[in-house]
This record gives C-alpha cells, structure tokens and sequence, in this order.
C-alpha cells in the first residue's frame, strides 16, 4: 500500500513539475488532431460528390481520407511527450510508436495517391479503358512496394541492421527480374500504353499489314479485331514497337487515286479534268477535291493523281465512297469521249525516202474500202 501511495505521489509531483509543458504540449496536439480531422472529413466529403476519385481533386481527397486515427493519436502522444520530462523508457516507446504509425501512414498516402495517379490516366470507367482491368493488380504492387519500404525504415530505426536484409531483397529481384523478364517487359509496355495513350479500347489503328479495332488491352497481350474478322494477338511490347497510325484519331483521311488516259486526249480535255473530278466528288457527303493534275508521261499513257479528304471513319462507308468517285469517274469519261489508256506499244516504220508510213489506214483509204465493198 505504501508502495502505491508512493508511486501515486511521484506521478502527481511530475505532474505538477511538468504541468506547464504539458498543457502546451496538450493543446498543440489537440489543434494538429482537429487540423486532421477536419482534412478527413473535407476528403470524404468530396469523395461522395465524387466517388469515381478521377482528377486532382479526388486524387488528394482519396489521400486525405485514408489518415488513420492510429496515426493521429501516435502523434498527439509523441508531441505532448516533446513538451514534458518523460522516463528515457517511456520516450524510447513513443517514439517507437510514433515511428511505426508515421511510416505505415506514410505507406497508405504513397498508395492511394499512386494508384489516384493511375486511374486518372485509366480514365473515369477502368472496366472500358486501357489497361482498367489491370488495376487490381496494380494495386496489389503498388501496396507491396510501398509497406516494404516502410517496413525497412521500421527496422532501422528500431536498430536491426538492414542493410543484409536490403542486399538480400535486390538480388532476390535481379533473379526475379531475370526470370520473368519477358513478362516485365509486356507490362510496363502497358503502363506506358496508360500514360501515353497512343490508342484506347474501341478504336481502329494499323500497324505493319494489320488494321482492326481495339477490343481488350490486358497486362501482356493487346488483342485487335482486324478489318478481315480475325482476332489479332499482339505482345505489348513488340506492339509499340512498330509504328501505330490511329485511324480513329484522325479528323480526316486523305484518298490517293491514278488513272491514266491515252496520248492522244485534246490538251483541253486533260486541263479540264480537275473540272470533272469535282462535278464527281462534290455531291459525296463529307468529301472534298484537294488536286486533280498530271503526274507524269508515262510510256503507254498521261497518268493523273487525284486526291480527295474524306472524313468518314468507317471503313465500310470508305470504300463505298472510294467506288462511287470511280464509277463517276467512268461515267464521265463516256460522255464526253475521254479514253483510259492500257498498255501498248506503237510501231512506226517510213519509207525509203523518210515519209512515214502509219502503221493503220488513213481514215480516207477507210471509207474508200468501205465504199468498194458496197459496190461489190
């Protein structure tokens, strides 16, 4: 008994000794435990008028609602035991204490603000975005990465030697690395198919001989729906590899046609083709001429180069307008008498005095022949 008045009696002597600290040191952690409280409830706040979490705004409200009160208290006591005399046992423990929550607090704001990060980028539904599927997995890495860490701070400021122990865990990973490199390789070839976004789930793209939609974006693999019906499985990273055109992320494609008429078409008639190849394309929705000019003399025929924008997407409707400029094209040509040229060779042969001789009947000996054949 008198042991336990004594002990009572000592407590209420470091009481009274330490009352001046420990008032300031009272009211300075009440005021960061309000300050933390308030943030918390700011977080959640916004977190249900936003509950996807996509933004900065969600981002920093999903990492201020995931303060612990574990933390908070960890660090009241640890600043009020700053402002009074405490037993060196006593210190040592809140301080072990503080250390331990401070770093495993440490380790949830690094997550979520990591994986805030990454689903802003994903999008605002993970499930129909690039690599959303992923982000469980991603989660469960991230998670890993981050409270390893902070176990590794835990254990050297509680004295142990981690220095064997950090060693031990990067040869573990070199081997680990190693092994599974391809597998690596494919998934941070996915996470930079996240933050560049070349492409995204439901869009057309081509790449090498290859042009499909984009229909699953996964952790290794990326599979495309080519144009022919096929499923096209592609590595990640031999996929970004290549060089990507996105059909779907252009405003306008640009159509190249060559036709070619023969040599003897009137100078006129080849400076009025421009003329026709708009009466052509002009009434085609969402079409319009860029040039209609000679490219070149070629050896059988003068070849043209047409160029048209069109801003349909749609491979199908693509097509259909590519067949209407060239049945228009032929329509035209028929009407006013213009000739596709074909490959030929002409032959001229003169006489022994140089005249030359056509090597088909003048139009003259033609109708000559045709009159002898009536009279007979």
């Amino acid at each position: 008994m008198r042991d336990k008045i004594n002990s009572w009696a000592g407590l209420w002597d470091w009481l009274v000794a330490n009352s001046e600290g420990l008032v300031i040191g009272i009211l300075i952690a009440a005021a960061l435990v309000a300050v933390m409280l308030v943030m918390r409830h700011i977080g959640e706040r916004i977190l249900a008028a936003y509950p996807d979490g996509t933004g900065w705004r969600g981002v920093i409200a999903n990492v201020l609602a995931r303060t612990t009160f574990v933390f908070m208290v960890a660090a009241a006591i640890a600043i009020v035991t700053a402002y009074a005399e405490v037993p060196v046992k006593v210190g040592r423990a809140v301080q072990i204490l503080f250390i331990i929550a401070s770093s495993l607090q440490a380790a949830v704001w690094a997550r979520e603000l990591i994986i805030g990060m990454v689903r802003s980028r994903v999008g605002e539904n993970p499930g129909e975005s690039t690599l959303g599927n992923a982000m469980a997995l991603i989660r469960v890495m991230v998670s890993v990465a981050a409270f390893a860490l902070a176990l590794v701070v835990i254990l050297d400021n509680l004295g142990v030697n981690v220095t064997t122990l950090i060693a031990g865990l990067g040869i573990g990973g070199i081997a680990i690395g190693l092994a599974a490199q391809g597998i690596f390789s494919d998934l941070f070839a996915a996470l930079s198919i996240v933050f560049d976004q070349p492409f995204r789930r439901g869009q057309t793209i081509q790449f090498g001989a290859t042009t499909g939609a984009v229909e699953r974006i996964g952790l290794k693999t990326t599979r495309i729906r080519s144009i022919t019906g096929e499923m096209v499985v592609m590595s990640n990273t031999k996929l970004l590899e290549c060089e990507i055109h996105n059909i779907s992320a252009t405003n306008v494609r640009r159509i190249y046609l060559s036709f070619g008429v023969i040599y003897q078409t009137a100078p006129d008639v080849l400076a009025g083709m421009a003329a026709l190849a708009e009466e052509v394309i002009a009434p085609i929705k969402g079409c319009r001429l860029v040039r209609c000019v000679v490219k070149n003399f070629a050896d059988s025929s003068i070849d043209f180069e047409l160029l048209y924008e069109d801003k349909s997407k749609d491979f199908n409707r693509l097509a259909e307008h590519k067949s209407a400029v060239w049945i228009g094209l032929a329509r035209l040509f028929k009407r006013d008498g213009i000739e596709l040229a074909y490959p030929t060779q002409t032959t001229f042969t003169s006489a022994p005095d140089g005249t030359m001789i056509m090597p088909y009947p003048q139009v003259q000996q033609v109708v000559a022949m045709k009159k002898v054949g009536e009279d007979i």
